[in-house]
């Protein structure tokens, strides 16, 4: 009796932890959120201008202003301020370091094309039979010995997707899974706990 008792809270008492672990991941962002960017922007206001401390407000006004300088960035007097800047950071070893990695990112994550560090989202063949491994092609050149296509391809690293093994792969090693960067990124990011409904190779 006591046995069946325990046996079925601890399957309850699980199922509760797994329903309240999506909650609980919700309050802790909205609440580091709160921490490091609501509360630190309204201090920063308030040395200025004063005004009340109303929960969501610094976020608010942070979103404000990064949509301002994409309006700013948008047009041609936007994008040229931004190249002085650009040009002004390359000849400061130490800024033109921490930009160039900034840039990077930025790219990564840009919906142009023609800047974007990911290109496309693959699997990499290691052997015939051997394990895949997501990647991907950050660029592509031609063999003018062979005239076979070669890729640069990056295999990220789970904790940093940003870094990992960067390697030259021929079209023939690769698998086109029809994944977008996105939905590689969240494979990578969250272990493998988070895929993909299907692979079209």
């Amino acid at each position: 009796m006591i046995k069946n008792f325990i046996t079925h809270a601890s399957i309850f008492i699980f199922r509760g932890l797994l329903a309240i672990i999506p909650l609980l991941l919700c309050f802790f962002i909205i609440r580091l959120l709160y921490v490091l960017i609501d509360k630190k922007i309204i201090m920063f206001v308030n040395k200025y201008l004063e005004v009340k401390e109303i929960p969501g407000l610094g976020i608010m006004l942070l979103l404000v202003v990064l949509y301002l300088i994409g309006l700013v960035v948008s047009n041609i007097v936007g994008k040229q301020a931004f190249r002085l800047l650009e040009s002004l950071t390359q000849r400061i070893p130490l800024m033109k370091t921490v930009y160039g990695l900034g840039k990077q990112l930025s790219n990564s994550l840009s919906d142009d094309q023609e800047k974007k560090a990911f290109k496309k989202a693959i699997l990499i063949k290691m052997h015939n039979d051997g394990p895949l491994i997501p990647g991907f092609v950050m660029g592509s050149l031609m063999s003018h010995a062979t005239g076979e296509n070669y890729l640069f391809v990056l295999a990220p690293a789970a904790s940093h997707p940003w870094t990992g093994f960067v390697m030259v792969v021929k079209d023939s090693q690769i698998i086109d899974p029809g994944w977008s960067v996105e939905e590689c990124l969240k494979i990578v990011l969250s272990v493998g706990i988070v895929t993909p409904k299907e692979m079209q190779a």
